[in-house]
């Protein structure tokens, strides 16, 4: 979704004057900050204590944390 919303604006800021390229980089950016936040946002939840981590997440029962 984040690349189609991207590459609409990619397209609609060429035709405006933009440059290509400076356009493109605005998604790129977009892009890599959607990946970016759905790669760490279950690590942010847990973090912040309003997701519980798995039993298989937690590792051994020694474990410090455990």
């Amino acid at each position: 979704m984040a690349l189609l919303v991207g590459l609409v604006f990619w397209i609609a800021a060429w035709a405006f004057g933009a440059k290509a390229l400076d356009a493109f980089l605005v998604t790129i950016a977009l892009v890599v900050g959607v990946a970016t936040y759905e790669l760490f946002a279950p690590f942010l939840r847990q973090l912040m204590g309003r997701e519980k981590a798995a039993p298989d997440q937690l590792g051994p029962p020694g474990a410090p944390g455990s």
